[in-house]
């Protein structure tokens, strides 16, 4: 493994990934919280797999979370618009539904934040969170992200708009 905590760790991705990241990719519950509008093929997936991996070519990189105690795939953290000249990106993360609100959410964000802050030299890292997203806004908040902005308007959700909170936490 990667990077290794109590509970979780993170890899890189492995082609054994594809159904699950399909599974994922294609729940319609989750696209409210990102930008996705239209379901993802497995031909894309693939391609997408054996494309990743390299942040400064790419600058995004997605690694699987782990179930340290069954070595079962549960999630994914990202690094998206990585910047390295201006040291920073931003995160997303995803547990599978059966793994929410177990108090994985903090050791998870800081695996990512250790792998972003002593790995990559990042100085800061910023998460755009759905203001209908209570859960994650809770979580970053209690990991030490600051609410440095709100963007109005910012997703559009079948017949409204829905702001986004900007928040920003700085390297240790």
């Amino acid at each position: 493994m990667f990077l290794k905590g109590k509970n979780l760790s993170l890899r890189a991705l492995e082609p054994e990934d594809l159904d699950i990241l399909y599974k994922w990719e294609n729940d319609t519950e989750l696209w409210k919280y990102g930008n996705s509008l239209s379901p993802y093929s497995k031909f894309t997936l693939k391609e997408y797999i054996e494309n990743s991996g390299d942040i400064f070519q790419m600058r995004q990189v997605r690694l699987m979370v782990v179930d340290n105690s069954t070595e079962q795939t549960i999630g994914t953290a990202d690094l998206y618009d990585y910047d390295p000249i201006n040291e920073r990106a931003g995160i997303g993360l995803l547990l599978d539904s059966n793994y929410r609100n177990k108090g994985l959410g903090v050791e998870l964000l800081g695996l990512i934040e250790e792998y972003a802050f002593r790995f990559l030299f990042l100085k800061q890292l910023y998460a755009q969170i759905p203001i209908m997203n209570k859960a994650s806004s809770k979580l970053f908040s209690k990991c030490g992200y600051k609410q440095t902005g709100l963007l109005e308007n910012w997703l559009k959700m079948g017949d409204y708009y829905e702001d986004v909170l900007f928040m920003q936490k700085k390297a240790y």
